[in-house]
């Protein structure tokens, strides 16, 4: 997947989540200025310098309101591809919402999510000094998955944790023990439907199969802890949830298609939505063979 289609997923999963991620990624908040009274998704385009510049979205600006009316204004940014990842593009996205929220206290955070070592770090901080005159200093809160170990979080009561298992590091004969504790954590932590929708996303980013589908079964039906996910997951049907996983990802790579194709600035939101609305397997894969062949994406629109 694209960095988009990546981006779309854990969007999602801030929105759903959004006390529960400030609370593993920044417990300072909560510790410093009390419980979190109410949330706010603020506008994710910074204003335009020039009519001329490109449109830049910003990741996730949330705005917390908490109980001595203290603000924090929290900006995540999602990073699939360390090699597009941009610290001065970072200070900039900071600097416009310092401007645009002068009473919040804006805390920079980027989240790596690939599944690789890296052999050489990402930009952590930038500073201008002359003698002991700092004339500028920058840093973010970095986070790397892969840099947690999953089994480490086994027992973290925190579904936002219990989601991103199968992104941590973990050794090959642990995988099958991983996803587990991610369906189990999920279940007993979020509501039936939050459920649902997530469980997709444990197994498209963990690339579950289908061997995988089964061994994952057998486990839980085999502990204690988890029979009401079994008897859950046999009401509901394992092949359903496998389908739905399917078509999430046969979606995005539709919409990776056509964004590589005619660019994301002509991809449109009733267009995206109507993609999304698509649960064929079969159409989707007649949709795709029609994308590489559209020559524009007014033709594409037409055969959909």
């Amino acid at each position: 997947m694209t960095k988009q289609s990546h981006d779309h997923n854990f969007k999602n999963l801030f929105l759903d989540f959004p006390k529960e991620t400030l609370e593993w990624f920044f417990p300072q908040a909560q510790q410093n200025w009390g419980q979190v009274r109410k949330v706010e998704f603020v506008r994710q385009e910074p204003k335009k310098r020039k009519l001329s510049e490109p449109s830049l979205a910003l990741d996730m600006p949330i705005l917390f309101f908490f109980e001595n009316q203290q603000l924090l204004l929290w900006l995540v940014e999602f990073q699939e591809d360390k090699a597009k990842f941009s610290i001065y593009k970072l200070l900039r996205y900071t600097t416009d919402l310092m401007e645009a929220h002068p009473h919040a206290l804006v805390i920079p955070i980027v989240l790596f999510t690939d599944r690789t070592k890296w052999r050489k770090d990402v930009v952590r901080k930038l500073q201008t000094k002359i003698n002991d005159r700092l004339f500028l200093y920058f840093e973010y809160m970095f986070f790397k998955l892969f840099d947690f170990n999953a089994r480490d979080y086994y027992n973290i009561k925190n579904p936002v944790v219990k989601i991103l298992l199968p992104k941590m590091n973990y050794k090959k004969d642990e995988r099958i023990e991983v996803i587990r504790q991610a369906y189990s954590g999920l279940f007993q932590l979020a509501s039936r439907m939050l459920f649902d929708k997530y469980v997709d996303f444990i197994d498209v980013y963990a690339e579950v199969s289908e061997e995988e589908q089964e061994s994952l079964y057998h486990e839980i039906i085999q502990h204690k802890e988890t029979a009401m996910l079994a008897q859950y997951i046999r009401d509901k049907g394992m092949q359903q949830g496998m389908q739905q996983g399917m078509l999430l990802e046969a979606r995005d790579m539709l919409i990776e298609v056509l964004t590589e194709r005619f660019g994301s600035g002509g991809l449109t939101i009733e267009l995206s939505e109507q993609i999304q609305r698509i649960d064929s397997r079969e159409m989707l894969k007649d949709m795709l063979r029609q994308a590489l062949r559209a020559k524009s994406l007014n033709e594409f629109g037409k055969k959909l």
